[in-house]
């Protein structure tokens, strides 16, 4: 059975019933705002601690009474003690679960930058098959998506695309998206059947407001621009098109939409977004640096996860998985099994780190 930090959870109990009697001496407004938050965290492990504790006594007094030698409980006894024991170790998972060390960003909405890398036309192609997977999950989920940002491939697909995914708990889903994707198909453009490898990198970013982080006026510098059109009648001849420079880090965004307003909305949540996880990264180096192998440069050489559709088989190459039902994936009807299978090796990581320090 895995070991729990027993001393840590005693802390978590006690300062859990300190919060309780300060609560219940009415302290002024912003106190009881803080104190509420705090009570909430501590609320779903400090409750699993206290049955945990309950089981480990109960299975105390069960051992007691089976030592007794009295043959009308022993019987009784050893029942209790071997259900205790299932509970005991049933608590032990849920609590460790619960230890594990939460990412502010997990309840956040998100953004979603798709780009087409190594390839050509196919990357861009394939780049839009990506796109339409997610925005296609997105549905499936209830989630709310809005393109903020596109730049079209020349013969379909996209250069770019960033879009706003809102909903609870969005980043925590989609975060390990993050990184090189591969393709192998044989393109359409291709007479001879041959095989082509061609990538598109995907960011997932938590989308942050204003209270997140501090964007100062005297830090960007806005340009506003001719938006670029493919001809027509869909030619933007305005200056709406908005470029937003961050002075301080040099990150520049654009936003090239119909309403210079919603362009300057636009970009500016970007900005946020990009500023917001670079400071996460600066307080995390080891997170940076995943980041940094997983996006890379868009080469194909380098992957997180490969789809290949002459096997109809998509392989996460993170986690050595590999799913034959690649139809399903791309039309965004699978995610959840890929989703679910690489926040499962995360924990199975952490709480080895937690185990470590036991």
């Amino acid at each position: 059975m895995a070991k729990l930090p027993t001393d840590k959870l005693d802390a978590m109990d006690k300062r859990y019933q300190a919060i309780e009697d300060q609560m219940a001496q009415a302290p002024d407004p912003e106190t009881i705002v803080r104190l509420s938050k705090e009570h909430s965290d501590l609320q779903p492990v400090v409750e699993k601690i206290r049955e945990y504790k309950a089981a480990v006594s109960g299975l105390a007094d069960a051992e007691e009474m089976i030592a007794s030698g009295d043959k009308e409980l022993i019987e009784l006894a050893e029942l209790e003690r071997d259900e205790l024991k299932e509970k005991i170790e049933e608590y032990t998972q849920e609590i460790r679960l619960l230890l594990l060390p939460k990412d502010d960003a997990d309840d956040k909405s998100a953004i979603l930058e798709v780009r087409a890398g190594t390839g050509g036309d196919e990357a861009a192609l394939f780049a839009g098959d990506l796109f339409r997977m997610y925005q296609r999950h997105a549905e499936l989920a209830g989630w709310k998506m809005t393109i903020m940002e596109q730049a079209d491939g020349d013969m379909g697909g996209y250069k770019e695309i960033v879009a706003s995914i809102k909903g609870n708990g969005v980043y925590a889903r989609m975060k390990y998206e993050s990184g090189v994707h591969r393709v192998q198909r044989v393109p359409d453009t291709e007479s001879s059947g041959r095989i082509h490898t061609s990538a598109a990198t995907v960011a997932v970013l938590p989308e942050v407001e204003d209270i997140d982080i501090e964007v100062r006026n005297e830090d960007i510098r806005i340009d506003t621009m001719r938006a670029s059109g493919a001809g027509g009648q869909h030619v933007n001849t305005t200056d709406s098109a908005v470029r937003i420079t961050h002075i301080p880090t040099g990150i520049v965004v654009i936003s090239s939409e119909k309403s210079q307003h919603q362009n300057r909305a636009n970009a500016m949540k970007v900005l946020r977004a990009r500023l917001y996880e670079e400071q996460r990264q600066k307080r995390d180096s080891e997170r940076a640096d995943a980041r940094r192998d997983q996006v890379g440069s868009g080469d194909r050489s380098e992957r997180i996860r490969t789809y290949n559709f002459p096997q109809g088989r998509m392989t996460d190459h993170r986690i050595n998985l590999t799913l034959y039902k690649l139809d399903k994936l791309i039309a965004g009807e699978g995610l959840d099994e890929v989703f679910d299978a690489l926040i499962t090796e995360n924990q199975a990581a952490q709480l080895a780190a937690l185990d470590e320090d036991v």
